[in-house]
C-alpha cells in the first residue's frame, strides 16, 4: 500500500508577475495541496489572475525587503511542509518527482532541503557565470524562517538538518536590461547599507580592485566564458555594476554622513560664535562706557 504524502504549501511571492505567474502556478500543481499567492502591492492584474485561478489563496502586505516578506507568509501556510517559488521560477519533472518522495517518507532528522538553479539570462540558459547557486526552498513550516537580512538572507537552520533534492528549479530571472537595473539598484543599496552598519568603508582599493577581481574570479574560474556573449555580460554586469556600485554607494553613504557631520559642526559652531559676540554682559557692559553727556542727550 502506498504510504499517503505530507500535504505542502507552495507559497509564491510576487509583485507586478502578471506575465510569469499563470506558467508559475500550473508548474507547481503537480506538488501543491495548497497555493499561496503573497502579493506586496501588484499593479498590473497579477491580483486579478490569482483570484481568478480557483485554487489560489491570496494574502497581501507592503514589501520591506525578501527575508521580512517570506517570514510573514510562511506562518499563514495550512499545511506542516512549504515550498517557496519565486513568479518567474518553474518545477522540472524530476525536481517534482523528488519533491514528491520527500513528502511521502520525509527524514526525521531533516527540516529543510535545498534546490539546485538553471538560470536565464534574457532567454540564454547559464551553466556557469556564477549564478547557480543553491537556495533551502523546501523547509518545515514550524521550524524554518528566514535569516533577517536586507538581502541574500537563508534559512536560519543547521547544516545537518538540511537535506538536498535532486533536479533543478528553472529560474527565468531577467528578461530586460531594464528589469536588472531596477532589480539591482535596490539591491545594491542594501548591500551597501549592510556594510555601513558593519562599519566598513568604501577605498580606492575596494573601488578599483574588487570590480576587476570579481569579474575575473567570475569568467575564468567560475567559467562564464563558456556561456558565451550571454556569460560575459552577466560576468560584467555582477562585477561592475553590483560590485563597483554596492561599493560606492558606501562612499556615498559615509561621505554624506561626513559632510552631514561637518557641517552641524559647523552650524553648531557658528551660533556659539554669535552668542559668544551678543553675550548679555557684553552689552551692559558695552553701554557703561558711553559718555555721561551722550547718555544725558539720550
Amino acid at each position: 500500500m502506498e504510504a499517503m504524502l505530507e500535504k505542502l504549501t507552495v507559497i509564491i511571492p510576487c509583485k507586478n508577475e502578471r506575465d510569469h505567474l499563470a506558467d508559475c502556478i500550473r508548474s507547481v500543481r503537480q506538488v501543491a495541496d495548497e497555493i499561496v499567492v503573497a502579493d506586496s502591492g501588484s499593479t498590473d492584474g497579477t491580483l486579478e489572475m490569482a483570484r481568478e485561478s480557483k485554487d489560489c489563496r491570496v494574502i497581501e502586505r507592503e514589501y520591506r525587503y525578501s527575508a521580512d516578506f517570506k517570514n510573514w507568509a510562511i506562518p499563514q501556510a495550512s499545511h506542516p511542509w512549504v515550498l517557496i517559488v519565486d513568479a518567474d521560477e518553474r518545477l522540472s519533472e524530476r525536481l517534482i518527482q523528488s519533491i514528491k518522495a520527500v513528502l511521502q517518507k520525509p527524514a526525521p532528522q531533516v527540516l529543510a532541503y535545498r534546490i539546485s538553479f538553471a538560470c536565464y539570462f534574457l532567454g540564454h540558459h547559464l551553466k556557469y557565470s556564477g549564478w547557480n547557486n543553491d537556495a533551502i526552498r523546501l523547509i518545515q513550516r514550524d521550524s524554518c524562517r528566514y535569516h533577517d537580512r536586507l538581502v541574500h538572507a537563508d534559512i536560519d537552520i543547521p547544516p545537518e538538518k538540511v537535506g538536498k533534492l535532486k533536479g533543478r528549479m528553472r529560474h527565468y530571472s531577467i528578461t530586460s536590461y531594464e528589469q536588472y537595473f531596477d532589480k539591482y539598484l535596490k539591491y545594491t543599496s542594501w548591500g551597501a547599507e549592510i556594510l555601513l552598519k558593519k562599519e566598513r568603508r568604501a577605498t580606492f582599493s575596494s573601488l578599483f580592485f574588487r570590480p576587476v577581481f570579481r569579474f575575473l574570479f567570475l569568467y575564468l574560474i567560475r567559467g562564464g566564458f563558456l556561456d558565451g556573449l550571454p556569460g560575459l555580460q552577466v560576468c560584467m554586469l555582477t562585477a561592475f555594476f553590483n560590485t563597483f556600485v554596492k561599493q560606492a554607494k558606501l562612499w556615498e553613504m559615509t561621505e554624506c554622513k561626513k559632510c552631514h557631520q561637518e557641517s552641524a559642526e559647523k552650524e553648531e559652531s557658528q551660533s556659539l560664535i554669535q552668542l559668544e559676540e551678543f553675550r548679555p554682559d557684553q552689552v551692559s557692559t558695552s553701554e557703561s562706557k558711553v559718555p555721561s553727556s551722550r547718555k544725558a542727550v539720550a
